[in-house]
């Protein structure tokens, strides 16, 4: 199910929050597992099993590594960890790996790549922080097979995150809370907003980009700059409006979850814009791999080579291809020279930070281009190979320039402080954005193929 379709909006929605409201304490939990089950299992039944045989592996796992009261054994854990990857290797990198065994041997596979479940990778990072925080002792093994499920099923943030640590859950998943309705109201209003960054704002982006990634001949060098402009404003206002509709919803049944997005189009560094893009994310890999592989402890060249197998794993995390790696070592070696020339480089610090904050976004952009997979086609057009524009893409983009504007306003400028239409804005954007999904349908969310 979609937070972007009829059925989401009109009825699931509406019954489950509402029923949440009313119900028991005691009917709670288990009420929003059979709701995040359906909310899952709505598109594709069979990949319940895939959600059920990871709520049963790591509840069940988890209490046979500490029966007793005793400490986890490393081999418990890293048994663990692999019965975690296995079934994320299959779906998502079996056909990765078979391509790229043919094309470096010539020896043909005879496999078909089995259907991307939607979410694997973020529930999967999920039930792994679980593991890796009872084995460290920083969360106590969840007894109640019911309250753990709903931690690694629930609903709002299940298909695209935020990803969510069992430590920031487990107290309110025990005290199993009734919203008071001013936190739905604040809900709601967050919910509305991430909605309306996804239908008014990313859908109108990726439309323009995918009128112009069709064809980089005619598009040119005005329209490859164009449209992977809009690429870059499409792929923001469709995750963070994902993780803005998540935050809010879970608001509303009285969950607080991390942040997930910081104005990062704000950044004037690249340190800084992956401090606020994706935080959980960064924050999982940081906790999980990099610290363990030493963090910034060990001499430079470690914290380097840790750096680009942080990111090289940031990469094939986001897509089982070669351009997301190349797009993870790209911004490896990006924030290597930043670390080392740059961030404690007074004539930088001169520089005005509005300079610096276009000169972040605009290795950024290149770098989206490396995560579009579009390949040469697209740098031959950037470049220029292509020439300038056909007078059909100057037109094409012309008509963008307002929506475009109005996107580089929300993303670069400060957020006003207040708001006086603030608590008229809900309704507003949801009709708007009802209105909008009648007349054009909806899009799936890029993050939902991660």
């Amino acid at each position: 199910m979609i937070f972007s379709s009829f059925t989401f909006l009109l009825l699931f929605m509406p019954c489950v929050l509402l029923l949440y409201r009313v119900l028991p304490a005691g009917v709670r939990m288990p009420f929003l597992l059979a709701a995040s089950l359906l909310f899952y299992g709505w598109g594709n039944p069979a990949w319940l099993l895939l959600i059920l045989f990871s709520m049963v592996l790591n509840w069940g796992g988890v209490l046979l590594m500490t029966r007793g009261g005793k400490k986890p054994s490393k081999a418990a854990l890293a048994g663990m960890i692999v019965l975690n990857l296995l079934p994320l290797l299959w779906f998502k990198y079996a056909g990765f790996l078979a391509d790229t065994w043919t094309r470096l041997t010539g020896i043909p596979l005879d496999f078909t790549a089995p259907g991307l479940p939607a979410g694997i990778s973020f529930f999967t990072f999920q039930a792994m922080s679980y593991v890796i925080d009872v084995y460290r002792g920083q969360a106590k093994p969840q007894k109640n097979f019911v309250t753990f499920s709903v931690y690694l099923s629930l609903f709002p943030q299940l298909v695209a995150g935020p990803i969510v640590r069992y430590t920031d859950l487990e107290a309110q998943l025990i005290a199993r809370p009734k919203p008071e309705y001013p936190e739905m109201r604040e809900g709601l209003r967050r919910f509305c907003t991430g909605l309306a960054k996804k239908v008014l704002l990313a859908d109108a982006m990726g439309r323009l980009w995918g009128s112009i990634n069709g064809n980089f001949a005619e598009a040119g060098a005005l329209g490859a700059w164009v449209g992977l402009l809009a690429f870059s404003f499409q792929i923001f206002f469709d995750f963070s409006g994902y993780s803005d509709m998540a935050i809010g919803l879970c608001r509303c049944m009285g969950f607080r979850i991390p942040e997930n997005f910081d104005r990062p189009y704000r950044a004037q560094s690249l340190t800084d814009f992956w401090r606020r893009w994706h935080m959980t994310l960064t924050d999982w890999f940081r906790a999980y791999v990099y610290i363990p592989l030493g963090g910034s402890r060990r001499s430079r060249i470690r914290r380097d080579l840790n750096v680009l197998v942080v990111w090289a794993l940031t990469g094939l995390w986001h897509g089982a291809g070669w351009n997301f790696v190349l797009w993870g070592l790209y911004f490896a070696l990006l924030l290597i020279f930043e670390k080392r020339f740059l961030l404690e480089n007074r004539i930088w610090q001169k520089i005005p930070g509005w300079i610096r904050q276009l000169l972040t976004f605009l290795a950024v952009m290149l770098g989206w281009g490396l995560f579009s997979g579009f390949g040469s086609e697209l740098w031959k057009a950037l470049w220029g190979g292509y020439g300038g524009a056909s007078a059909e893409t100057v037109t094409r983009c012309a008509a963008y320039v307002p929506m475009l504007l109005f996107c580089a306003a929300v993303s670069f400028l400060p957020a006003p402080k207040k708001n006086p239409l603030r608590r008229f804005a809900a309704p507003v954007l949801m009709f708007l954005c009802l209105a909008a999904l009648a007349a054009q349908g909806y899009a799936p969310f890029v993050y939902f193929q991660f």
